[in-house]
């Protein structure tokens, strides 16, 4: 049974939009080298034919995945978010009692998790244990080093 993926309205955007260029702009990029690596003659040794049909497959593989990742989505509306507790979609601010440094993340599915765009999953460490939490909350996070990270959250957007 296919695990159910958790959107935002922008992330199920991204995934359409990279299924519809996989689909049209790629799948034909790689047929045109598939029908170029043909031209060079015979294809039992012919290495770019071989690679070719390997990116083909890598690339059905991809929209597959990204097809059934659509089918499972469900969208979460971030509109009517209030700002009294952490919950999926929340723009969080913490800040790391033993560092001093502040942090910004918006809580999203982990479909589309990106933590150089400060969006952090709802299932990673952090994630999790900010769900369900309040303003000024502190909560501790277990680090894999078997030490715990402290975060204070400041503001909830």
């Amino acid at each position: 049974m296919p695990r159910e993926v958790i959107l935002t309205q922008e992330g199920l955007d991204k995934l359409q939009a990279d299924l519809e260029n996989l689909t049209t702009d790629r799948r034909r990029e790689v047929a045109e080298r598939i029908k170029t690596a043909r031209e060079f003659g015979d294809i039992s040794e012919n290495s770019e034919y071989d690679d070719a049909k390997n990116e083909q497959a890598m690339l059905e593989s991809k929209i597959a995945q990204l097809e059934e990742r659509l089918r499972s989505a469900t969208v979460v509306s971030t509109d009517d978010l209030g700002t009294d507790q952490v919950r999926f979609g929340s723009v969080v601010h913490v800040k790391d009692s033993k560092t001093g440094k502040s942090t910004v993340y918006t809580i999203v599915g982990s479909a589309e998790a990106d933590i150089a765009a400060g969006k952090l999953s709802n299932e990673s460490p952090v994630g999790s244990a900010l769900i369900g939490q309040k303003r000024n909350a502190v909560i501790k996070v277990p680090l894999p080093s078997g030490k715990k990270r402290e975060l204070k959250i400041t503001k909830i957007a």
